[in-house]
């Protein structure tokens, strides 16, 4: 079968490996879309493993069940979970399924930016899920970057009527402002240093855009009545966007550390004055399959409109472009790699 290889972000190669065989309690899944994440692209986390093939939101159709395998059937269209936990584990019992061990060593062969997957047992157990007939298989591939999202929302406790910020108008930023609309958020803000995507936050529903080169809290303090935010939420990198956020937070606010900085860099924290106002800062990582449950539902109703958000459909032979549209962050917001497309 047909992989996209990657070996860094300027170098994803069409390649060759044998198709996976599956074993007791197993699926094979034809890929028929795929969507490349914003942490595909993050080379400081993903070169140290290369090569390797990508791609961890896919959405398919099974052609092969192993033996034991009853909930699920040949002609079934499904979205995988890449990382799926133990659901028994002190971390699960308590609700924190993304810490848990299982979900960090737990993944599908070999990747989704190939023709085809093979689902561990473990992983059908509890991370398959049937797409209903109104998702496309390129909506489900929101299926995940959705249920991270979800989940920050979650843990953060968004309340209708409150006010919001988020950092980054990209794929991550863009979902987090689709979600906070549906559940009813008050006035929702976001950020970026790119034209298009400011555009994109606008056409999207965002009260108000602004460059995140400006002093962001004082046009926030402009825009939201003299106010901070009451939830600020990361979703880029950048430094400079950790330190904003902390500078835009009201008192009793939160800020939601939705994507992380390079690794060995640290955060100076105001904590006699975030102490004295109340102020909590909160990290999110991953989904649990509750989360990705919801999501579907989020979508199927037609709630967060993701099929709006997809600019480009390639195919695997055009991953490496797909990649480079992606790490240059510019004009494009979803870019989906379609494995079967001609």
């Amino acid at each position: 079968m047909r992989v996209a290889m990657y070996y860094n972000n300027r170098d994803v190669r069409l390649e060759e490996l044998p198709t996976p065989k599956i074993g007791p309690g197993e699926i094979l899944v034809k890929v028929l879309a795929s969507g490349i994440c914003g942490s595909d692209v993050m080379e400081w986390y993903r070169i140290k493993k290369a090569p390797l093939v990508l791609g961890h939101e896919i959405a398919g159709e099974i052609v092969e069940t192993g033996e034991g395998v009853e909930r699920y059937k040949i002609g079934d269209r499904v979205f995988v979970s890449h990382h799926i936990p133990c659901n028994t584990c002190r971390y699960c019992v308590k609700g924190y399924h993304t810490v848990c061990d299982t979900l960090h060593t737990t993944n599908f062969d070999p990747g989704g930016f190939a023709e085809y997957i093979r689902a561990p047992r473990l992983n059908v157990d509890r991370g398959v899920f049937v797409l209903p007939d109104e998702l496309s298989f390129e909506e489900g591939t929101f299926i995940e970057p959705l249920g991270c999202v979800v989940r920050g929302q979650r843990i953060a406790h968004l309340e209708p009527g409150q006010s919001v910020l988020i950092l980054g108008s990209g794929i991550s930023g863009l979902l987090h402002l689709l979600l906070a609309r549906a559940l009813g958020a008050g006035r929702v803000i976001t950020t970026d240093v790119c034209e298009y995507r400011l555009k994109a936050a606008k056409k999207f529903g965002a009260d108000a855009v602004i460059d995140a080169r400006e002093d962001i809290p004082a046009r926030l303090r402009k825009l939201n009545d003299g106010r901070l935010a009451d939830l600020v939420i990361i979703c880029t990198g950048a430094l400079s966007a950790f330190t904003q956020a902390l500078q835009s937070v009201d008192r009793a606010g939160t800020v939601l550390f939705f994507a992380p900085t390079d690794p060995g860099v640290n955060l100076p924290v105001p904590v006699n004055e975030f102490w004295r106002n109340g102020i909590m800062l909160l990290p999110s990582y991953g989904a649990s399959p509750l989360d990705c449950i919801q999501a579907i539902e989020l979508i199927r109703a037609g709630r967060v409109p993701v099929r709006q958000m997809i600019t480009h459909r390639l195919s695997l032979a055009e991953t490496a472009l797909g990649f480079k549209l992606v790490a240059e962050a510019s004009e494009s917001i979803k870019v989906i790699i379609e494995p079967h497309r001609l």
